[in-house]
């Protein structure tokens, strides 16, 4: 078994479990103890659990997200400088998909005057959107009170529906191996469905969500270009093998 794929039943061995004993897993997973040993040291240094004696704890923290308000007072100069540049990617004629969150949500006021149709699953971006009289559909579903995001199985529906040139969207970590990931799983099915249907898929993140690792995976790094502030030289290379990276804050 490749060690990815046994990082992978690790971590879906906890979500079902929430701890598990390092002996569990050698027989389960038919490695070594000294090779189950390293695959945790490498899982909890990725912050995907917590290390105790004899085995290992789901992180209790891993599935935890920020309010809007909470995230849209953290790094804001560097969400300003991803959204200017994200905006710049935008062309006239373009339907562009706006992932609900505090960094897409600084896109808007450089898409004034484009000829653009936004899609969006946010209830603040779509009243931004229309107030720069930029051709905006909100899609339908329940309120997740905690991020003004829009999500569940209505919502999920109507994206089918549609194809976009390009999408935005945040993401609460980005790991080169564990891809892209972000606390709720509901949030993560619509992420995933609009990355999809894009002809291309940009992340908008500062450089704290590099290397981080949420509880949900929405994709792989491969999927998506990511357009970041800068990336730490010891993260640039894995994920450079993977994705095209740009750097806005160079």
């Amino acid at each position: 078994m490749l060690t990815e794929e046994r990082h992978q039943r690790i971590i879906d061995l906890l979500n079902q479990e929430s701890i598990v004993k390092s002996q569990e897993l050698s027989d389960i997973l038919g490695a070594s103890e000294s090779t189950i040993r390293r695959d945790l040291q490498e899982l909890e240094k990725a912050g995907m659990l917590d290390r105790v004696h004899g085995g290992a704890k789901l992180k209790s923290d891993l599935g935890s997200e920020q309010s809007m308000i909470e995230k849209s007072i953290k790094n804001i100069q560097e969400k300003q400088l991803l959204g200017k540049a994200a905006a710049k990617i935008v062309c006239d004629g373009d339907v562009i998909y706006l992932d609900a969150g505090t960094t897409t949500l600084e896109m808007i006021p450089h898409l004034a005057g484009k000829a653009v149709t936004a899609v969006t699953n946010s209830v603040h971006h779509a009243a931004k959107l229309i107030d720069l009289n930029i051709n905006t559909i909100i899609l339908g579903g329940k309120l997740k009170l905690s991020t003004k995001a829009i999500i569940g199985t209505t919502s999920m529906e109507q994206l089918r529906q549609f194809r976009f040139n390009k999408v935005f969207m945040g993401m609460n970590g980005i790991h080169a191996e564990f891809g892209l990931t972000t606390p709720d799983p509901e949030e993560a099915a619509l992420k995933r469905l609009a990355i999809q249907h894009a002809e291309q898929a940009f992340i908008l993140a500062d450089h704290s969500k590099l290397g981080k690792v949420s509880f949900t995976k929405v994709t792989d790094v491969e999927q998506a270009s990511l357009i970041i502030d800068y990336c730490p030289k010891e993260l640039l290379d894995g994920l450079q093998q993977k994705t095209s990276i740009k750097e806005v804050a160079k």
